[in-house]
């Protein structure tokens, strides 16, 4: 990982225009292509990205102080460094990834190997699906073949709904899965997480962990 301290300004070609005026930000540079762009005032979510696969191309010439970042879509995040203060990398390794807490996990597996009890005509297209900022739990197709990414929950709150948001803006910019929408899934929801989650256009499912494993009725709670 590479980590880059410096004043610049950022501008996103794409789909849409956007413009970040100077001022002095971290750049992270992740194996994995990936870069994301972070001021010091909103915890983890960046000012901007591009997820990967993307190309990092450093000025030469007179454009030295010039990034230009490209994912496959052509869209480009357009970095002019200022004034460098910090540039350093680091090896990070293989990251073991999170360790669930146990019902989670035994949900997520419950859940992934019995889908179509999300609705009808549901498919799995794979649990675990990887992003630039961590592992969905589950992404899936519903009988229209319209993407659904499920965060599962033991206990449904505001921060999971949160989580699954940032989890549905990076899903939606890759053309093959879009329009990607989302289901916050719990054995418990909060009613603020349950007020957020519709206001976001989640659908939210109370899991019945005993009803998952065939104890119970095997139904689902879709309100």
């Amino acid at each position: 990982m590479r980590l880059v301290i410096a004043r610049c300004s950022v501008d996103y070609a794409g789909r849409l225009t956007a413009h970040l005026p100077s001022a002095p930000r971290l750049i992270l540079v992740k194996a994995d292509g990936s870069v994301s762009i972070h001021a010091d005032d909103r915890a983890y979510k960046p000012l901007n990205w591009m997820s990967p696969p993307c190309t990092l191309k450093e000025g030469s010439g007179d454009d030295t102080n010039i990034w230009t970042v490209i994912n496959k879509a052509g869209e480009k995040l357009i970095i002019t460094m200022e004034e460098v203060l910090h540039d350093s990398s680091h090896e990070l390794g293989t990251d073991p990834g999170l360790i669930k807490d146990g019902v989670e996990a035994h949900l997520q597996e419950l859940l992934a190997d019995r889908i179509e009890t999300l609705g009808e005509g549901y498919t799995l297209i794979r649990r675990e699906y990887m992003t630039a900022i961590g592992p969905v739990d589950i992404l899936c197709r519903d009988a229209s073949g319209a993407t659904v990414a499920v965060e599962i929950k033991r206990r449904g709150e505001i921060d999971g709904v949160e989580q699954l948001t940032r989890y549905l803006e990076l899903l939606n910019r890759d053309p093959h899965l879009a329009p990607v929408r989302g289901v916050f899934a719990a054995q418990e929801i909060k009613p603020q997480a349950k007020v957020l989650a519709t206001d976001r256009g989640m659908d939210c499912v109370v899991l019945d962990y005993d009803a998952l494993r065939g104890i119970e009725d095997d139904k689902l709670r879709l309100f």
